[in-house]
């Protein structure tokens, strides 16, 4: 079973690094904005093979909001001349370092992180022994939700509640009646 769960881990990570070279080779910008979709999307898939659908959840309504509001830009986008990378090397610069270091984080957290398939049970089985006497819950995922995971709950919600209006900000009307 672990087997078989690990080569269609694979098979979608192969998806999504092949979506996402193609969102950085092709010449449309709409197309590489779908691309990129492509990407979150397999990321969802990732998400609910591992067995988290609140993030799987959380990534869709985002994911289909950023891409709303991605092809409504560039649709609308009034593209200028082309510009040499001359004129650009400063951005060029700072693209690098922030890639450098956002790499270097990402390695240092992922060296951290147990081996796929490790059986990691000592958080959740304090959850359910301890979440009724420490939190006066009737609902063990009520007590785990709201008092353990309170600040991932609150995250998720604030994601979403970003998410919404950064889309109803893109997408109302512009001016308004009076």
């Amino acid at each position: 079973m672990i087997a078989l769960l690990n080569i269609e881990l694979h098979i979608i990570l192969l998806f999504m690094i092949l979506a996402a070279i193609l969102a950085v080779e092709m010449r449309g910008l709409l197309s590489s904005v779908i691309a990129l979709g492509a990407v979150g999307m397999g990321l969802v898939l990732q998400f609910l093979l591992l067995r988290a659908p609140d993030l799987a959840i959380v990534q869709l309504v985002v994911e289909i909001l950023i891409l709303i509001l991605l092809i409504r830009a560039t649709v609308r986008l009034d593209r200028p001349s082309e510009s040499t990378l001359k004129e650009h090397w400063g951005y060029l610069f700072c693209l690098l370092i922030f890639a450098a270091v956002f790499l270097w984080f990402g390695y240092n957290a992922l060296a951290g992180l147990p081996m796929f398939g490790e059986p990691l049970m000592d958080v959740s089985s304090y959850y359910t022994d301890h979440a009724m006497e420490k939190t006066g819950a009737a609902n063990i995922v009520t007590a785990i939700l709201l008092d353990f995971r309170a600040y991932d709950t609150l995250g998720e919600v604030t994601i979403l509640f970003a998410s919404i209006v950064g889309a109803i900000a893109v997408l109302r009307k512009t001016g308004r009646k009076q």
